[in-house]
């Protein structure tokens, strides 16, 4: 008898998840509370597998031997707590592809940077010829690429909502880049609940294993102290001598990574991404190379030539002499300290949307010695001019994108920077960040 799934959410890894449970033989049921798009519709159709939209028939799911549910859905929704009072299993798509996936896994997580370090990590396994593939939370679902056709690498972007619904699931090679507080509203307000999760790519790992880890990082050393570790542990630091992984040779300003009693030198100026976050990101990136004995050359290249994806940090153009830069996907506080802590300008700052509780107390100095004026994007910006209308010359408000790049275009002189960073949600002013970093973009382009 065919073992039963159900799989709640329609979207990008749900519809995935269903062709890879078909393919390997299961009665699948896709379920989704929310309309489902048209193009994942016409997938699900072309499967024949049996779906509904906008609502759940309980007692057809709770009926299934395993469920498969989206990121997105929390452990607390009413569905969820009868599927585990009843025993039955509740994984991720991640969890579920994975037994069916023979590859070596590198995966990355972190509350900020995990996205860039994962494509520069895929970009450089890619150069060294690897047969490697892009998933998890990004790109194409994971088990849509296991079904059409195994990788023998796959670098994983994992959130901690994945993270959660991952039990057998073993990485090869681990990042860690960094926790700061973030979704604590799916944690109980609890910070230690939040670091267990993003501890959960650890679980598995043997001493064949790598974990690769910020030294610096506020909660990770101390979260390390709670685990029997069995796999390589290299740390990557930009203020200690480390004896083995990655550290800054501030004299001669180069990235240094020792593995196996061998170095790798870099400058840091040649690196394509620029700014104390990004020097991380290629630290872990650099380490993860060298741990498959990747040539020091090729890694070099790599980290030199990468190009960083759209909306984070990305250099839209320069208008007489003046540079502007969207970080539209900074939705939170710490990305944009992130952001900030790099610019090497006198910075325009165009800031705000929906404010997530945000304590922007952390961004006092650097907004004091980095920023010149601040231009508030959204519909209640009233915290944001309380916050800093001390701390810079002027505060200006705006409605849209366009007026926002107006009013930074008229503070700002020759040789300052235009930043769009806004430490906030999108969804009061535009669809998502991708829709605001595009607006701010086109605005741009026309003055």
């Amino acid at each position: 008898m065919k073992k039963r799934l159900a799989i709640l959410g329609a979207g990008e890894s749900g519809v995935g998840a269903a062709q890879l449970a078909l393919k390997e033989g299961y009665d699948v049921f896709v379920s989704d509370r929310s309309k489902i798009k048209e193009k994942y519709k016409s997938v699900l159709t072309g499967l024949k597998v049996e779906w509904e939209e906008e609502t759940h028939s309980e007692d057809r799911i709770l009926s299934s031997d395993e469920i498969i549910k989206s990121p997105g859905i929390p452990d607390t929704a009413p569905l969820i707590k009868k599927a585990h009072e009843k025993g039955t299993p509740v994984i991720s798509e991640i969890e579920f592809a994975a037994r069916y996936s023979k590859a070596h896994f590198t995966c990355i997580t972190g509350s900020n940077g995990k996205t860039t370090t994962t494509l520069m990590i895929y970009h450089l396994y890619q150069k060294a010829g690897l047969d490697v593939g892009l998933a998890g939370n990004i790109g194409q679902s994971f088990a849509k690429q296991v079904a059409e056709g195994d990788r023998e690498y796959f670098v994983l972007e994992l959130s901690s909502f994945q993270l959660d619904g991952m039990f057998d699931f073993k990485a090869d090679i681990a990042v860690l880049l960094n926790i700061t507080p973030d979704h604590l509203d799916r944690y109980e307000y609890k910070m230690e609940n939040y670091v267990a999760s993003k501890m959960r790519i650890l679980q598995n790992m043997d001493k064949n294993g790598a974990f690769i880890y910020w030294a610096d990082d506020e909660f990770i050393p101390n979260a390390m102290k709670n685990y029997s570790i069995e796999a390589k542990c290299y740390p990557f630091s930009d203020t200690q001598e480390l004896k083995e992984g990655a550290s800054l040779n501030k004299i001669k300003e180069k990235l240094q990574i020792n593995i196996n009693n061998q170095t790798f030198e870099m400058s840091i100026h040649d690196l394509a991404l620029q700014g104390k976050h990004n020097l991380y990101n290629s630290m872990a990136s650099g380490i993860s190379g060298r741990i498959l004995d990747l040539r020091k050359e090729l890694i070099r290249e790599s980290l030199s030539d990468f190009q960083n994806i759209e909306h984070r940090l990305e250099h839209v153009t320069n208008v007489h002499g003046i540079e502007f830069i969207n970080d539209s996907k900074a939705t939170n506080v710490n990305s944009t300290w992130y952001a900030l802590e790099s610019m090497g300008k006198p910075t325009v700052w165009i800031v705000g949307g929906v404010d997530k509780g945000n304590d922007y107390s952390m961004l006092f100095e650097l907004v004091k010695d980095k920023v010149k004026a601040i231009i508030c994007l959204g519909n209640d910006n009233q915290k944001i001019v309380d916050a800093f209308g001390d701390k810079v010359g002027a505060i200006q408000q705006a409605k849209t994108a366009r007026e926002a790049v107006t009013k930074a275009y008229e503070l700002a002189t020759k040789g300052d920077a235009v930043l769009l960073s806004p430490a906030c949600a999108s969804f009061d002013l535009f669809e998502n960040y991708e829709d605001r970093g595009h607006q701010f973009k086109t605005a741009v382009r026309s003055l």
